[in-house]
């Protein structure tokens, strides 16, 4: 496979539709199917289905669209190390995280860095703790930030020093609403939307004292921002760490829980 094919793939994949990946590739149409047609066979699995407007991924074209985009990503970050001079820092900084206040820690020291050396590009890539630490395996990110029960073992790390308070974010009209702390014994009379980085590392069933079976978890997410549209539609009530919701002027309220989160 060579990269240019793979960096065509994944613009199909991105735009599905042949025309137009073949614009932005700045490549003829007949020349980009015959290539994606080409890869196709020598992989010999089928990738894509064609549709007069649109053209999707097979369960195959999933699964190497992944695997392109690293791919892609770890020859990019390969070549950017060795275009540096010895009088230019340049190069990509790429940061593996999830959605928290402590990334206001990471983030000022991008920007003291960027007006040091404005050639320095950062890349963050937002996933729970399994994707963070399958991409640092892997070589696809320089370093990331766990929070919580992490196993730390193979990583050289550091302690930042903050911590999350989880909450729960709440419609005002909820019959919660007016609670000053949340409990776990509240949290099992409402519908629940939770992170799925949280029930699968169980975060919090040392607060909780009781399993997850006993809460109405209606639905799972992974970014905030969709569960607090979920919230706002009046699906349910979210587990979320705080500060990563903008309450103000909305409808919503979020009300701390004496569950907190340490850093690594």
């Amino acid at each position: 496979m060579e990269l240019r094919v793979l960096r065509y793939f994944i613009e199909v994949a991105r735009e599905q539709n042949i025309t137009a990946a073949a614009e932005r590739l700045h490549v003829t149409q007949p020349t980009l199917s015959k290539q994606l047609m080409e890869l196709e066979d020598e992989l010999g699995k089928k990738l894509l289905v064609r549709g007069k407007r649109k053209t999707t991924l097979t369960d195959d074209g999933m699964f190497l669209y992944r695997r392109a985009q690293e791919i892609v990503d770890l020859a990019d970050k390969t070549e950017g190390a060795f275009k540096g001079t010895a009088e230019t820092v340049t190069g990509d900084i790429s940061i593996g995280c999830g959605e928290t206040e402590g990334m206001s820690i990471i983030i000022d020291k991008m920007k003291r860095l960027s007006e040091l050396y404005p050639d320095i590009r950062f890349h963050l890539y937002s996933g729970n703790d399994e994707d963070v630490s399958e991409r640092l395996d892997n070589g696809l990110i320089d370093f990331g930030l766990f929070v919580g029960n992490t196993n730390l073992e193979k990583y050289d790390y550091l302690k930042l020093p903050v911590s999350d308070t989880w909450g729960l974010l709440m419609r005002k009209d909820c019959v919660l609403a007016n609670l000053t702390t949340i409990g776990p014994n509240d949290i099992v009379k409402v519908p629940l939307l939770c992170s799925r980085q949280t029930l699968y590392s169980n975060e919090l069933s040392g607060w909780l004292g009781f399993d997850f079976s006993k809460l109405n978890i209606v639905a799972t997410y992974n970014l905030v921002s969709n569960a607090a549209l979920m919230v706002k539609a009046g699906m349910g009530c979210a587990l979320t760490i705080d500060k990563l919701v903008n309450t103000a002027g909305t409808e919503l309220r979020l009300i701390h829980t004496k569950f907190i989160l340490k850093y690594a």
